[in-house]
Order: C-alpha cells, then sequence, then structure tokens
C-alpha cells in the first residue's frame, strides 16, 4: 500500500507536494464527486501549509460551509504518515466526536470519495466508560438494578472468565448502551473519586482496554478538549509514576472549535477533595508496618481533613439555578487549610524515609503518594486566593471541595506551544473586531498565524431571523405558546436549545398539555446517549430535538433541521467559575456576560444553514431584546449579512 495518497518526489519539499494534492483534490477529485469549488476551502489550505511547514500555531477562522474540516484532515492525515506519529484531532466535546466519525461524516467521505484507507481511533474522556466497581454495586443497590443487570449480562465473556489464550477488545463506550439516561449512565460510568490503581479488574476494563487500542493509531486519534488538556496536565506525573501518558507522542494538534479550549483547559486543571475518599485512601498506609511517627501524622491527616470539611460546611452559600455552592474564603477557613496541608507535608517526608525501609507495598505506596501530591498542589491555590477558583457539590457521601486555577495560559505555553509542532485552532468565531490578540493572550500562544473567511451561503435569501414581542412578559407559557406555533409552522424540524436544564425539564413537562403536538416525535437530551439523539433526529425529519450542549458543532444539512428555536439568550450561568470572571472584570457585563452571550447565540443561529441548498427561520424567545436598546443593537450586528432581525 503506497504510504501516501499521491507520488512523493524525495528530491521536492514534502509540504509543498501535500498543497499540490490538496490541490488536485478541491479542483478535480472532490468536484467529479459533486462537491462544489470553494474558493475559502483553497484559502484555508494554503494558510494550513504555512502553519503545517513552520511547524506554527494558527487561528484559522472560517465561516459555516467552508469545509474547514476536510482541509485540515487532509493536512493532519499527510503529515502524520511523513513524521510517523499520529495527528491528534481534539473537538469541543464527545457528540462532535461522533460527528466526525459517524458512517456520513467528513472521514467517511473522504474514505469513500479519495479511495484513501484512514487509520482513525476514538480516545474518548474515562467517564464515557463502564465502571465494573460502580456496575456491581449498582446491580444490588440501586432502583434500577434490572438494568444495570442487563447491562452486566452482555459484558464480553472475557469480563467474567479467568482463562489463558483469551482475545481482548474495547468495550464499555457510553454510545454502546444509547438506551441509558445520563443518570442512569452516572451510575455506572467512571468517576474521579475511582481507584483505578487498585482496582483488581483494571486489566478487564473498557477503558484500559480502549487506550490501549487508540495509542496504535497510524494516522489520527480524535478526543475531546478534555481529554486532551487531562493527557497535557498529567503527563508529567504519569511518567514519573511509571505509566504511559494518555495519548502517544504526535505530530500536530487541531482544536476543532478552538474557541472552546479555555474552558476544557481549567477543567481539567481542576481538583476534587472529598473526605470520604481521603480517609480509606491514606488509611491503607496503617495496615502496614509502618514507624509510630508516621502512623501518628495519618491520624492527624484525617483529623485535620474532617474538620476542614466540618469549617467548609458553614462557609459555603448556595447559587441558586445551580447545585453548585459558593466558597466564602475566612481567615478560619484558610488556617484549617493549613494546618492540612502541614500535615499533608509531613507525610509526604516520612514517605521518603519509609519507601527506603521496604516496608510498604511499593504498588500501594504509589497510589497514596499521588493522591496526597494532587491535594498538595490542590491547597497551594490557597497561598494566593485570588489565583484560584473555588466550590462545594453535596451528595449523599458528604461534600466534594473543587478547586481550579483562574488562569490557564502559563500551562499552556509550556506544555502545549513550546512542542514545536503545528496547533490548529479552528472554529468560525475565534477574532474579536477582526483581532486574534484577545484569544492568544488568553490561551498563552506567544507567536502565531491566523486568517479568516466568511461563509460562501446567501444567508439573505436562506435564513430568517424572528425575535417575538411579548404583550404579557414572556412567561414560560407565553414562550410556550410561541415554540409550539413556530414548530408547528415548520412540521417539526426544529431544534430548540436551552441554557439550563431547569428550563429543558419545564418545557417537557409541560409539552404533553399541546395537544398541537401530539403527532410529533420530541428527543430529549438526557433521555439517552447524544449522538443516538442526533442520529433518531436527523432519520426522522419531523422530530424535534431539545438539547442544552449542541449549540457548537452540531452539522445536519437538509431539511431535519429548518428551525432552531433560542429559548433564552444564553447568558453564562451564575457559578462560581463566571462569579469569579465578573469579579476580575472592570464591567463585568461588557467584559464577561454580553461576549459569552454573543458567541454562543453565534454558535447556535449556526446549525440552521449547513448547505447552499438549506432554508429555515431562527426564533430567540427573549423579551431582553426590545427592552435594552444597546443588547438589541448588538444582537443586530451578529446577524450574517443581508439578514435581518424581525419582531
Amino acid at each position: 500500500m503506497n504510504r501516501y495518497p499521491f507520488a512523493y518526489d524525495h528530491s521536492r519539499p514534502f509540504l509543498a507536494q501535500v498543497g499540490e494534492w490538496v490541490a488536485d483534490v478541491f479542483y478535480d477529485i472532490l468536484p467529479e464527486a459533486g462537491f462544489e469549488v470553494r474558493d475559502e476551502q483553497i484559502y484555508m489550505a494554503y494558510q494550513l501549509e504555512r502553519a503545517f511547514d513552520q511547524k506554527m500555531t494558527i487561528f484559522a477562522e472560517a465561516g459555516v460551509g467552508t469545509g474547514k474540516t476536510l482541509v485540515y484532515l487532509l493536512y493532519a492525515i499527510c503529515y502524520a504518515r511523513y513524521t510517523r506519529k499520529p495527528a491528534i484531532i481534539a473537538c469541543a466535546d464527545e457528540s462532535l466526536i461522533e460527528q466526525l466519525a459517524k458512517p456520513e461524516g467528513d472521514l467517511a467521505k473522504l474514505v469513500r470519495h479519495l479511495s484513501l484507507s484512514i487509520d482513525a481511533r476514538l480516545a474518548k474522556s474515562a467517564d464515557r466508560y463502564l465502571c465494573l466497581t460502580k456496575l456491581d454495586q449498582a446491580q444490588t443497590d440501586d432502583e434500577h438494578a434490572d438494568v444495570f443487570k442487563a447491562v452486566y449480562e452482555e459484558l464480553p465473556a472475557f469480563v467474567h472468565q479467568y482463562k489463558a489464550m483469551q482475545s481482548f477488545h474495547a468495550y464499555g463506550d457510553r454510545k454502546q448502551y444509547p438506551h441509558l439516561t445520563d443518570p442512569q449512565w452516572d451510575k455506572i460510568s467512571w468517576d474521579s473519586f475511582q481507584d483505578c490503581f487498585a482496582c483488581d479488574q483494571r486489566h478487564r476494563c473498557g477503558q484500559t482496554l480502549s487506550r490501549e487500542h487508540y495509542r496504535k493509531s497510524g494516522d489520527l486519534i480524535i478526543c475531546s478538549h478534555d481529554f486532551y488538556m487531562e493527557h497535557v496536565w498529567t503527563y508529567e506525573g504519569r511518567k514519573r509514576e511509571g505509566q504511559l501518558p494518555l495519548l502517544p507522542e504526535h505530530c500536530a494538534v487541531v482544536f476543532d472549535e478552538g474557541h472552546l479550549l479555555e474552558s476544557a483547559a481549567q477543567k481539567a486543571l481542576t481538583y476534587r477533595l472529598k473526605h470520604s475518599v481521603f480517609e480509606p485512601l491514606v488509611s491503607r498506609l496503617l495496615q502496614n508496618d509502618i514507624r509510630e511517627s508516621l502512623a501518628v501524622l495519618i491520624d492527624q491527616a484525617i483529623d485535620r481533613s474532617e474538620s476542614l470539611f466540618d469549617v467548609l460546611s458553614g462557609h459555603c452559600q448556595a447559587i441558586p439555578g445551580s447545585d453548585r455552592k459558593r466558597v466564602v474564603l475566612s481567615p478560619s477557613l484558610l488556617e484549617e487549610v493549613r494546618l492540612f496541608r502541614q500535615v499533608i507535608d509531613g507525610i509526604e517526608e516520612e514517605l521518603v524515609f519509609e519507601s527506603e525501609l521496604y516496608t510498604l507495598n511499593e504498588y500501594q505506596l504509589r497510589i497514596v503518594e499521588e493522591h496526597l501530591e494532587m491535594i498538595h498542589k490542590a491547597l497551594s491555590l490557597f497561598q494566593r486566593s485570588e489565583a484560584l477558583i473555588s466550590w462545594v457539590t453535596e451528595d449523599e457521601d458528604g461534600l466534594t471541595l473543587v478547586i481550579m486555577p483562574r488562569a490557564v495560559k502559563e500551562v499552556l505555553s509550556e506544555r502545549v506551544f513550546a512542542l514545536r509542532i503545528p496547533v490548529v485552532f479552528s472554529s468560525a468565531t475565534l477574532s474579536v473586531n477582526g483581532s486574534f490578540d484577545y484569544i492568544a493572550s488568553s490561551l498563552g500562544a506567544p507567536q502565531y498565524l491566523s486568517f479568516s473567511t466568511k461563509s460562501p451561503y446567501d444567508y439573505e435569501n436562506q435564513m430568517e431571523v424572528l425575535a417575538p414581542r411579548w404583550p404579557n412578559g414572556a412567561s414560560f407559557e407565553e414562550k410556550m405558546k410561541a415554540a409550539v406555533s413556530l414548530i408547528n409552522r415548520t412540521e417539526g424540524r426544529a431544534l430548540v436549545l436551552f441554557n439550563s436544564k431547569e428550563e429543558l425539564r419545564r418545557f417537557k413537562e409541560l409539552l404533553p398539555t399541546y395537544p398541537e403536538c401530539a403527532d410529533l416525535r420530541f428527543w430529549f437530551e438526557g433521555d439517552a446517549e447524544i449522538s443516538h439523539l442526533i442520529g433518531a433526529f436527523q432519520r426522522d425529519e419531523t422530530s424535534v430535538l431539545c438539547a442544552i450542549s449542541l449549540w457548537e458543532g452540531l452539522d445536519i444539512p437538509g431539511p431535519s433541521l429548518s428551525n432552531v428555536i433560542v429559548w433564552s439568550l444564553p447568558f453564562p450561568p451564575q457559578d462560581p467559575v463566571f462569579m469569579a470572571k465578573r469579579e476580575a472584570a472592570a464591567a463585568p457585563y461588557e467584559e464577561v456576560d454580553l461576549p459569552y452571550m454573543l458567541l454562543r447565540l453565534q454558535q447556535g443561529m449556526g446549525r440552521l444553514i449547513r448547505s447552499r441548498e438549506d432554508r429555515g427561520i431562527v426564533a430567540i424567545l427573549s423579551e431582553e431584546i426590545h427592552q435594552d436598546a444597546k443588547l438589541r443593537q448588538a444582537i443586530t450586528e451578529l446577524m450574517p449579512q443581508g439578514v435581518r432581525l424581525q419582531d
């Protein structure tokens, strides 16, 4: 089999030859298969050739319909084969991974029309995999035990059988259980408090087997932003502990929907502390023949942890509409943090001496040391409280303290941009007033290339944008009537975008009271695995998809999506992350709330027109548009050329 999809001349620069082949693809090969020639696509290809040739970071802002995904896939595949290292394609979330890899997706188009054999493998986040330990518990302790027993019985035979010469394969992906609701899945999927290193089923775990599979990819590894940033953040620690990094050495990274990377980076750098996890973990050391000084410190650490969480329970405030509670820092709380950290430091010092005596199980010691290091890093952030964001969540096992740094650009600068590999940020929304300096500065990209190209679509004749007026103050019931009328106008074929789970829940509860919708099928995010819902919506042309997370990336050309209903303007939530951003801003509304909303609204509106043949309406169900002239003007300026915001 030929290594490259073209005849490679070793006497000429490789990327120049890739550029010539890409030009043939877009000017000749794909048009013969029915694709249109797009000048914007050719322009993007030329710009990416520069970035790959110079091993530079590039911000590639390309409007809807430019075919940007095909461009970066072609360069990534060729460069991976040239360097003999896979390229990483990092999507905004797991549902977008599935869209890229689906049978009718862009990868499949390249395989079919270019006769390419592409080795592309999916690297999904740990919480997208079944946890065998949690599944065992759920079969006996949960109200849905029968559902979970059925999942258990469907597991591959090698999970239950211990015998020689067995063959193993990856399993346990969330996509394989589309019938489970999100709450059901949460009860049997991996979470950050699972102690995988001590699990006696880890070598038969679907997550472990999937990692072995995707590491062998020859062309592309497709993952989420979250997963890539977790790889970056854990890279040194995993090597130090004798583990393989989450991702293998790679030649390039493409961040699709790259404007979302900063929030993914913050999420990856987040620490979670829980007393009910810490106590049994550190108590393992007491089961060994250890010195009395270490045993005393372990008992003190357990007491200090319990004391910290007791004080913490009196220093958190509920946030309306959020399951997160804000942490109110005070001298007494900071003192508890200091005392706990002091004991942790003492244990870490004692373990250095203890390890030289060889009285501890080396494997167990490594697990405890890693957890203590995590706690140490988390508590260290409290030394500069202005540099952290923290909140508390609560469940039946008690409080969880969540800590994340405010700024992530130092980590990105050192561990992504300093690698001297091509790094591509691709999105329709990267610049602010034509400049890329804001995103480059927030991400820590010291030097970069950039370009911007508009969408080729005729929005003036393809899109209608409505902002209904509200005689009764835009109550939920009034919005329901408007939404039902809009849905019937297009006979289904609608995507309803909500800004919170609560909005979606109320809509779902009230829907049965509207007989006009009785003959339409509605799909609700959370009722099943998300890519399963998207596929069902696309196949059932007159159905309606109701979602919270599909503002970006959803690509459904054709009549199945002819109506996008924005239930409310997507302002950022009242949660500790955005509260911290507002506190740090001189003008919170102008610097935080409004830019976030406008970007998300623009992305949501972009779900409608996905081809030259598409036609449809976008309806924004907002009272604020009619009350705030400046807000209306900002939204009006967001409209594609020729499109007016109609009442």
